[in-house]
């Protein structure tokens, strides 16, 4: 019973983090907890390659979607409010934080213009774009062949892996996907890791939720057995809950590339980005990120992707 009150009083932190985010910079709110909705549709059937995360040749011309950022002063981003590391609110300042939120600061700086961050869930990235209600989406967002037929990618600006957070008990036991079989796994609603996990091992139980943060509540109500997602959102959960979550050593079983997403149409502001994000990289802002937020809990050397252009 002291267990099972000390997992309710994480889960309720937790939830009181989220309803702590709802303050955002514009009128949306940091999504709460609750079952999905029908959200980013389910990724076409095509197989990404190498040749899908080639992007525009990086330049600083300014093309209309450039200049219309410009005219109104303010880049409109998509960003997570509630994934720890990457993009999360601090409670003490209030501030959005992370290491997508530097790269995002930093397209913004650039333009000269305001950041205007505005929280959206996985499953809202590809409408809003589309329907020019934000500019860019940088919330760690997977570059893939089906994606690229509904808006357009930056290079890519980092490389994660999709992998498995599961209770300290299974934790020792655990050797890759196969060992899931018949147990009940959470991914959000409008990512791949739902369909990459399936993959693996057929016979996983899916139980979606509509962010990590949700699939978190659920993973210490005792209402699913693990957590899969990208590597860097899953060191993030640990960082939340050290008692009960665990990211056994494995093998990632995906290549997860990010990049910064547009509306397909704005292919200048993606050249754009492009230049930004070398110049992250020859003045070591880049890393110094990397290093800040994302070294300490993966506990892995990387630089910087390489760009691939010729789109």
């Amino acid at each position: 019973m002291k267990q099972s009150r000390s997992r309710l009083g994480v889960a309720a932190a937790v939830l009181g983090l989220v309803a702590l985010a709802g303050c955002s910079y514009d009128a949306t709110k940091v999504p709460t907890y609750e079952e999905p909705a029908a959200g980013e549709p389910a990724p076409a059937s095509c197989e990404t390659t190498d040749a899908d995360l080639r992007s525009y040749a990086a330049s600083r011309d300014a093309g209309a979607a450039v200049k219309r950022i410009r005219a109104a002063k303010v880049l409109k981003i998509g960003v997570s409010a509630d994934t720890l590391l990457l993009g999360a609110r601090n409670p003490s300042t209030n501030d959005i934080e992370g290491f997508d939120i530097d790269v995002a600061n930093r397209i913004a700086a650039e333009l000269g213009v305001e950041p205007q961050y505005r929280v959206i869930n996985a499953g809202q990235r590809i409408d809003l774009l589309k329907a020019n209600e934000i500019d860019i989406v940088a919330r760690n967002m997977t570059i893939n062949c089906a994606r690229w037929q509904d808006v357009a990618f930056s290079a890519e600006y980092y490389r994660a892996g999709q992998k498995v957070l599961v209770r300290p008990d299974i934790a020792d036991k655990y050797s890759g996907p196969q060992d899931l079989a018949g147990l009940k796994v959470c991914a959000p609603t409008g990512t791949t890791s739902v369909d990459n996990i399936k993959a693996a091992e057929p016979d996983v139980i899916s139980e979606p939720a509509t962010t990590h943060t949700g699939c978190l509540v659920k993973f210490q109500q005792g209402r699913v057995d693990a957590i899969t997602g990208d590597d860097t959102v899953l060191a993030g959960l640990v960082a939340q809950d050290k008692l009960y979550a665990a990211v056994p050593q494995q093998q990632a079983f995906t290549k997860e590339p990010y990049g910064i997403a547009t509306n397909a149409e704005d292919t200048d502001l993606v050249a754009f980005i492009n230049a930004v994000l070398e110049d992250m990289r020859a003045d070591g802002s880049w890393q110094a990120s990397y290093d800040k937020w994302l070294k300490p809990y993966l506990l892995l050397d990387a630089t910087q992707p390489q760009p691939a252009y010729g789109r």
